[in-house]
């Protein structure tokens, strides 16, 4: 059993292990218990009534958070011509073809999302062995295969995330940082609950969300009621 530091215990005391907090409670709480001396992410766990070995219950998606996750992001784009141009106006970061292939394929991986043109995953297949591990290969399904560049530079810049179930029934992300006040932190999680309500899949049946927790990078988790979570992000 892992060992917690003193700092942890002591923030563990503050939390009532047999409650199921309101999401104002929760932030409000989560807040008073955070101790690291950086601004730690702030994370939110939820628990779905899926089985992910079905394709039709694998939920997945992606939002824009309204005040994004107070990190910059480095957006690739690998694209030829107009669209080129495209993602440059658009604001990102590095762009290009088959020299940014040769250049991934020498093992530099520094960029924390990349979008294609569909043209160029031909091109860009190769790489799978170096994207895929790392999440960060162009996919279709959560929108970084297209041609509509321009938006979606802008979205990932301005905070749009991705959410999947993991193999558990688990959805984990991110929603902000500590230095977020609590309205900020409330508007980006009902952004995120809302987009995982509309990512039902059709053949679940019972209860969908089962549980819901906040913690920051070092802080233990605060579990919230899921009827209260899902009843608020639905205003």
């Amino acid at each position: 059993m892992p060992k917690h530091g003193k700092k942890y215990l002591e923030a563990l005391k503050l939390i009532d292990r047999r409650k199921r907090y309101d999401v104002d409670e929760a932030l409000a709480l989560l807040k008073k218990i955070s101790y690291a001396n950086f601004d730690e992410s702030v994370e939110v766990s939820i628990r779905l009534g899926v089985d992910p070995r079905h394709a039709e219950q694998n939920v997945r998606g992606t939002v824009v958070l309204p005040h994004g996750i107070g990190k910059e992001r480095r957006v690739l784009v690998f694209a030829r011509g107009d669209k080129a141009q495209e993602a440059i106006d658009a604001g990102a970061d590095y762009v290009g073809a088959e020299d940014l292939v040769a250049k991934i394929s020498e093992g530099w991986t520094d960029f924390d999302v990349a979008i294609a043109t569909p043209d160029m995953m031909g091109l860009v297949g190769r790489l799978g062995k170096i994207l895929g591990p790392r999440g960060l290969m162009p996919n279709p399904k959560v929108g970084t295969v297209t041609n509509d560049i321009a938006n979606t530079v802008k979205e990932l810049k301005q905070g749009r995330v991705e959410f999947r179930v993991d193999r558990f029934g688990i959805i984990h992300t991110v929603i902000g940082k500590r230095s977020f006040d609590e309205t900020r932190l409330k508007e980006n999680f009902n952004a995120l609950m809302n987009a995982v309500l509309r990512a039902k899949p059709s053949g679940v049946k019972g209860q969908y969300v089962r549980s819901v927790a906040f913690a920051t990078s070092m802080s233990p988790g605060i579990k919230v009621d899921p009827l209260k979570a899902t009843r608020v992000s639905a205003l």
